[in-house]
């Protein structure tokens, strides 16, 4: 096959012939690279695919087999990845877990399927496992580390490293020259890609196990929808137990070659994407909302020549680009403005950013704000918001370059139909849909009617065929007047303020509707620095009133977008962030709405009872797993 001839047959690929075609046709191109120690250490698809079958082999040898899961655990690396790949080549179950993940949800996981192994990014996730095992967790004979910096005097069973693990699969490839072919072509397309989980936010999460069928069925959806080309550049940053990025750096980057780059660090992100200006980003909303911060706090840092043509040329392409969202031309002066903006504003900060390549640029997970929409519109990235969920594969809706409309997520993506069902659900149907939660016949027949999936979410269709996602549909309130609400609407809303970064909207069966949020920390911390507004912690600078002026702003904001009987009239700042370790906050960001009610019955109460304040004894999680107290009296405020 040419180099950029598109593939037009692959409902019946598999993981293994992708491998075998790439490192085949296109073994001399790179298709990863990870930054070690300040250095790009590059691998080829021939280089990379003799890795994944050397731990494909290694992994069988110990005893990896279909029906049994290896639990996946750290920040995204190569060698992650490509266990990933590898147990998916022997049949068996990639389970990967979010890093932070706690003993009480990797035991839950414990409880779901054998794990047999575990392939752990470096000593302190390996201490996590050692430590489920201690507490009497059947199963994890095996864990391979990655990074050996600690572990050398380990002396505990099934502990190895990674080079280890190879070099016996190395040995058994080598035994006999068929059993390259042999691995290559054990899975079949309906054998287990990747076993995610639900995002559990009424309950425990549910397993989530996807096919390399319904995984490349939703590579090649977004492809035909135009979100991602052959060959893009990609950074594989986001949390690797995610949909998104194993859409992305797993299946997309298999079927259509991409160059995946792995950052050092979490914390080293923003500078090496700077390095490899990646042609594809995705993003969740507060990534670029934090982003769009960085941006305007280093502006009114600068000179006053360099703060003047920044708002002579941005305010400028921010109105043009409202107004084309609007339907109306940006004006006739506008490609001038735009040529010489490019040049003295835009281009410069693309590039600072690492964005001066990017071709295909998302946001997903929920919606974004429209100023920050409209800010990266303006600086000539053709952001696009996409609409998905874990038992789709990640791709279902998305919009295209010229078909952005704020309050839509789209059209449905090539291969993806959908109708609202007479509840307004919306209901999917594609290839890529899962074929139900592991173990859990009722939660599956609740989730797919026939080959439809109920997504759980309320929306409709417009006339142009543009989706409209309205929230959770089980989230659908009503008030003590009957009046309809939907409280993830109205919260994502005021997440759009820079200064808020979680909260939570109650009012079911009340009069009124009021709400608790959390302080962005960092750049709350940072305006209180600019205004010389003194703090010691983050209960004393929530607590602020030079801070509830601005989380002020957010709540008129908001209830101006909203009708009279739906306006927020009070508001609490919390003494401390909802957290997943407290169990408030999914991994994913999504607000655990019982878990906080009940938690916070007492904050509650005194919205709604005419308090001034109320004294809280909230519950934290320190890194080391032990859990204390922050206690705050809180002041009730009006809006």
């Amino acid at each position: 096959m040419a180099e950029g001839v598109t593939l037009q047959n692959t409902a019946n690929e598999t993981f293994g012939k992708l491998l075998a075609r790439n490192a085949s046709i296109h073994g001399s191109s790179i298709a990863i690279r990870e930054k070690e120690r300040g250095i790009w250490k590059e691998s080829t698809w021939a280089e990379y695919v003799e890795e994944v079958l050397a731990c494909a082999a290694g992994l069988r040898k110990f005893g990896v087999k279909p029906g049994k899961a290896v639990l996946i655990l750290g920040d995204n690396r190569a060698r992650l990845y490509q266990g990933m790949l590898a147990v998916s080549l022997l049949g068996a179950y990639a389970m990967p877990a979010y890093p932070g993940a706690t003993l009480e949800e990797l035991q839950h996981f414990l409880g779901e399927v054998e794990i047999f192994a575990a392939i752990a990014e470096d000593q302190e996730q390996v201490d996590k496992i050692l430590e489920v095992r201690k507490a009497g967790a059947r199963g994890i004979a095996h864990v391979i580390y990655d990074e050996t910096r600690g572990l050398g005097f380990y002396e505990d069973d099934g502990l190895m490293s990674w080079d280890h693990l190879i070099e016996v699969g190395r040995h058994d490839l080598n035994e006999d020259p068929h059993r390259r072919e042999e691995l290559l072509n054990k899975a079949k397309p309906d054998d287990p890609a990747i076993f995610l989980h639900s995002s559990g936010t009424t309950g425990k999460p549910k397993g989530v196990v996807l096919s390399q069928r319904n995984v490349l069925a939703a590579a090649r959806n977004g492809h035909e929808a135009g979100a991602f080309d052959e060959n893009e550049e990609i950074l594989a940053y986001l949390p690797m137990a995610w949909v998104g990025d194993y859409a992305i750096t797993v299946a997309a980057a298999l079927l259509y070659r991409f160059t995946v780059n792995v950052p050092e660090r979490q914390d080293t992100v923003v500078r090496d994407m700077r390095e490899i200006a990646p042609t594809f980003y995705l993003a969740a909303p507060r990534s670029w909302d934090q982003m769009l911060t960085t941006i305007q706090v280093g502006m009114e840092d600068s000179t006053p020549v360099k703060k003047w043509l920044y708002h002579f040329f941005m305010d400028r392409a921010t109105a043009a680009e409202t107004r084309k969202l609007n339907g109306k031309s940006g004006g006739l002066l506008e490609p001038v403005g735009r040529l010489l903006g490019e040049a003295i504003v835009f281009g410069p900060i693309k590039d600072q950013f690492g964005m001066s390549r990017l071709k295909n640029a998302f946001t997903g997970g929920e919606a974004i704000g429209e100023d920050t929409f409209v800010f990266y519109r303006a600086l000539g990235i053709k952001l696009r918001q996409f609409y998905g969920q874990t038992e789709i594969s990640a791709i279902s809706a998305m919009q295209a370059p010229n078909e952005v409309r704020l309050h839509t997520v789209g059209k449905p993506a090539p291969g993806v139909e959908v109708k609202i069902h007479e509840s307004g659900e919306i209901l999917l149907r594609s290839e890529s849909v899962f074929a139900g939660y592991f173990k859990k016949p009722e939660a599956s027949a609740e989730s797919l009617e026939g080959a439809w999936l109920h997504t759980g979410d309320a929306g409709y269709l417009e006339e142009n065929g543009q989706l409209v996602v309205l929230g959770r549909i089980s989230e659908v309130m009503h008030t003590a007047g009957g009046e309809r609400y939907v409280p993830n609407y109205i919260e994502n809303r005021l997440k759009f303020s820079p200064y808020i970064k979680d909260a939570a909207v109650v009012g079911a069966g009340r009069d009124e509707l009021t709400a608790m949020v959390c302080v962005d920390f960092e750049a709350v911390g940072h305006w209180a620095e600019v205004n010389g507004v003194p703090y010691v912690s983050y209960s004393d600078l929530s607590q602020r009133d030079e801070v509830a002026a601005l989380l002020h702003e957010a709540f008129l904001r908001v209830n101006k977008a909203l009708t009279e009987p739906l306006q927020l009239k009070r508001f609490v700042s919390m003494p401390k962030e909802f957290d997943p370790d407290d169990g408030e906050i999914t991994r994913t960001r999504k607000l655990r709405r019982k878990v906080v009610e009940e938690r916070y019955t007492d904050v509650i109460a005194a919205l709604y009872d005419g308090s001034k304040e109320v004294h809280v004894s909230a519950q934290v999680t320190y890194e080391t797993g032990e859990v204390g107290k922050v206690e705050r009296s809180l002041p009730i405020r009006e809006v």
